[in-house]
């Protein structure tokens, strides 16, 4: 599979391009509004072809794949003129900015017959698929999750993550990998309740915390921040029993991934082998291409953790409960 890559986001230079280049496949181009700024991409990672824009990298024929890493403001769109193009598209998430948005992107390229791929990378962690088994085959009654993702972002005014014109904050950047770890073990939540804070006057959330409710009574503690010192973990309390990651996402250099979990009274801490969740994602979004199949983190899974997402916002701008939509 040929890649293109849209943008230079430092995203796609540390992670994305190098899981691509260790597997059977290629970045073929890359593009930036700045030609200059695409040929140092290029030059610096040994990709063959520079756009000087979007525009040309869709029309660059040898390009099969894109991947979107472009603000989040900015995927809809360039994701449709992929998908025009013929091109299947890995695409940061989130995917969009609600989910009405997310069911229109995943309708618009079921349409034009291309892949369309949400980049979720942990959730193709062994950890993580790990998790998903322990919970689902040894724990009975889950009743809470509590999870977090948060780390000092740098106050930079410039940084489009404290942009609303490009659709920052905290929950669109690290709180939707809260939410999904909360429907991930829990399900879909019947209502939504929020406290956001904007420390910086940035017209963004740069802190929020939230509680998911779910039907049968059980309850899910979501919380993000661009204010606070680094912390990502979920833990799964059920009845007999619980399990947490953490580091859950993003593994830190030197760490080693772990899952401890309890089971009736029975503790164990497993450990697993060093893996590229970046290369793993980037091998299933190739495969599902191949089998024709939709891929895990597909458009309708990113609609469902932006209805949270959209209730949480709207939870925290009104000061009351929101039921989240279907």
């Amino acid at each position: 599979m040929r890649f293109g890559i849209l943008g230079t986001a430092n995203i796609g230079r540390t992670a994305v391009l190098p899981a691509i280049e260790a597997t059977d496949h290629e970045v073929l181009a890359v593009a930036s509004r700045d030609e200059g700024r695409a040929r140092a991409f290029a030059d610096e990672c040994d990709v063959p072809r520079a756009h000087g824009s979007y525009e040309a990298l869709l029309t660059d024929d040898d390009v099969e794949a894109v991947y979107n890493p472009l603000p989040n403001a900015h995927h809809a769109e360039w994701t449709k003129r992929a998908a025009d193009a013929g091109c299947h598209v890995l695409c940061e998430k989130p995917l969009t900015v609600d989910a009405a948005e997310a069911r229109d992107l995943g309708a618009y390229c079921d349409e034009r017959g291309v892949t369309l791929m949400e980049a979720f990378m942990y959730r193709y962690h062994p950890r993580t698929e790990r998790a998903v088994a322990v919970v689902r085959e040894q724990l009975d009654d889950v009743r809470f999750v509590k999870s977090s993702f948060q780390f000092p972002l740098g106050r930079d005014a410039e940084d489009i993550r404290l942009d609303p014109d490009f659709a920052g904050g905290s929950l669109m950047d690290v709180g939707c990998y809260a939410v999904t770890a909360a429907r991930l073990f829990l399900g879909e939540p019947d209502r939504a309740y929020a406290s956001a804070t904007d420390s910086r006057d940035c017209g963004v959330d740069t802190q929020l915390t939230g509680l998911l409710e779910y039907s049968d009574g059980a309850t899910a503690e979501v919380s993000c921040s661009f204010d606070t010192q680094d912390t990502q973990f979920y833990r799964v309390e059920a009845g007999n029993g619980w399990l947490e990651a953490d580091p859950a996402f993003v593994p830190r250099e030197g760490d080693r991934a772990t899952l401890r979990y309890s089971v009736d009274g029975r503790e164990v801490t497993e450990t697993f082998s060093d893996v590229d969740q970046y290369r793993r994602q980037v091998e299933h979004f190739v495969d599902a291409i191949h089998d024709d199949r939709r891929p895990r983190t597909d458009a309708r899974e990113a609609e469902r953790t932006m209805a949270v997402i959209d209730a949480l916002a709207e939870s925290a701008d009104r000061g009351t409960p929101i039921d989240v939509g279907e």
